[in-house]
């Protein structure tokens, strides 16, 4: 099933390319949030509120399911020093997981961020 706002690797990472592979993806991806499951199949809790907070902002979002990618879902722990997923990242930066998003969306500050 074609899930519009995911993102998918053309070939698997591997454990020699795969900080060159989630580097890519976050450069390329103004707002993309590495996952359990995708934007229409969210595969636990935390991965579906972060879905749900950007849905009702109305924002444009890319999603990459870690747990089709075995490489990327054991190194994106160590590309930011988050040991959880989801993790969000807007213009090329770490914003956080699901408690960290949540937090900024319930002060206002994420549509202050995501305006910018």
């Amino acid at each position: 099933m074609l899930v519009p706002n995911e993102v998918k690797l053309e070939k698997p990472a591997t454990p020699f390319n795969v900080q060159q592979v989630i580097k890519k993806l976050v450069d390329e991806n103004q707002l993309i949030v590495f996952m359990k499951g995708n934007s229409m199949f969210p595969q636990c809790g935390f991965s579906a509120q972060v879905v749900e907070i950007f849905k009702r902002m109305g924002v444009e979002y890319k999603t990459f399911d870690a747990l089709q990618d075995e490489v990327i879902r054991a190194e994106i722990k160590h590309f930011a020093n988050w040991p959880t997923l989801p993790q969000v990242y807007y213009k090329q930066k770490f914003i956080g997981g699901c408690d960290i998003v949540t937090e900024l969306y319930q002060n206002g500050e994420l549509d202050k961020m995501l305006a910018a």
